[in-house]
């Protein structure tokens, strides 16, 4: 690929390290709604996709599913801004990036409001052009149409644009709509699950991503 023109990041776990927030709302819910505490490899297995997604791994009964969903969402605003964090370089890397004349948005399962207010409170959110929340969508990752609305939002083909995560379900969805994809291994997943969704290329540090971002231009 050449004539790289915008790119896209998924939210958790590639530009901001929101794990332990995570897991302290997981934490939180788990006890409070089923009675129980699940791992946290459980409770990570799916993160990348919406928390209504994802909750019903843990329960099939859907009025505790809605009831864990509150109760997440509830705790993890109570302790969201001070838990939230960027990784080391990203705002540094968005920099760069945005002042090659790359533009830059956001893809996310995450609601768009929480999202951005996380963007903000890191310090990321002047460098991003767009954010696509799961609430702006009809069909979350891994389906296209989440990637596909954020090229739409920057003016570009998705031939034209990359798409970056940490989450199988990032790359199923940046590949399915036609744009080329990178594979950060900072963030939920371990390599081998990431490479076996074929990136176009994996990227182990801000730095490795900015030079292979580059090369595209």
């Amino acid at each position: 690929m050449a004539g790289l023109k915008a790119v896209l990041f998924d939210n958790d776990g590639t530009l901001v390290d929101s794990r332990e927030l995570l897991l302290a709302s997981f934490h939180y819910a788990g006890p409070a709604v089923l009675g129980r505490q699940l791992s946290d490899e459980e409770y990570l297995q799916k993160v990348g996709q919406p928390l209504a997604v994802q909750v019903k791994d843990y329960t099939d009964d859907p009025v505790l599913q809605e009831r864990f969903c509150e109760a997440y969402r509830a705790h993890n605003k109570t302790v969201h801004d001070k838990m939230i964090k960027a990784f080391p370089g990203t705002v540094e890397a968005l920099a760069e990036l945005a002042s090659a004349g790359l533009k830059l948005g956001v893809v996310t399962s995450k609601r768009h409001a929480v999202a951005w207010r996380g963007l903000e409170v890191v310090g990321a959110a002047s460098y991003l052009d767009c954010c696509v929340g799961w609430d702006d969508i009809e069909r979350p990752k891994p389906d296209p149409q989440p990637v596909v609305r954020g090229c739409e939002l920057l003016g570009f083909d998705p031939s034209e644009c990359l798409y970056v995560g940490d989450a199988p379900f990032d790359l199923q969805s940046g590949n399915a709509a036609g744009a080329s994809t990178a594979a950060v291994t900072w963030g939920m997943f371990n390599e081998p699950v990431l490479t076996a969704e074929r990136p176009s290329f994996v990227s182990h540090t801000w730095d490795e991503l900015i030079a292979s971002t580059l090369a595209l231009l």
